[in-house]
């Protein structure tokens, strides 16, 4: 089983986001601070990490520019899911150290399948 980190402070968003993962098989454990995640990030192997922006103690472009910096992550794809979606917010997501974005409000149909898209993807990189 894999296992997903998800790094998000609203009780909602990752009651949610927990509720579709497990339903589609993933483990997943979650922080609900920029420094807890860090820390749990480095505790287990992960499929991925998804990581909210707006955090309290450290901001995800912290986080993920932080995570980057670790060579046991360095294969681990990082997707915010954010509600961030200004001209140039995509971009500062990406240049901070996530393979990706994914806005909020999140579709639950499509969900799953961004997911798994980034996980097939991190696999085939890492094996190449």
């Amino acid at each position: 089983m894999q296992t997903i980190l998800i790094i998000e402070d609203n009780e909602q968003n990752l009651y949610l986001l927990t509720f579709i993962l497990e339903k589609h098989g993933y483990a997943v454990i979650s922080a609900r601070d920029g420094l807890q995640g860090v820390q749990l990030a480095q505790t287990q192997p992960l499929a991925l990490i998804l990581l909210d922006i707006q955090l309290p103690l450290m901001d995800g472009y912290a986080v993920a520019a932080l995570l980057r910096t670790y060579n046991s992550l360095s294969h681990t794809p990082i997707v915010a899911v954010t509600s961030y979606a200004m001209f140039g917010d995509r971009e500062r997501i990406l240049a901070a150290g996530c393979d990706g974005y994914i806005e909020k409000p999140i579709n639950p149909q499509t969900f799953v399948e961004e997911i798994n898209e980034y996980i097939r993807r991190s696999s085939t990189a890492s094996s190449a």
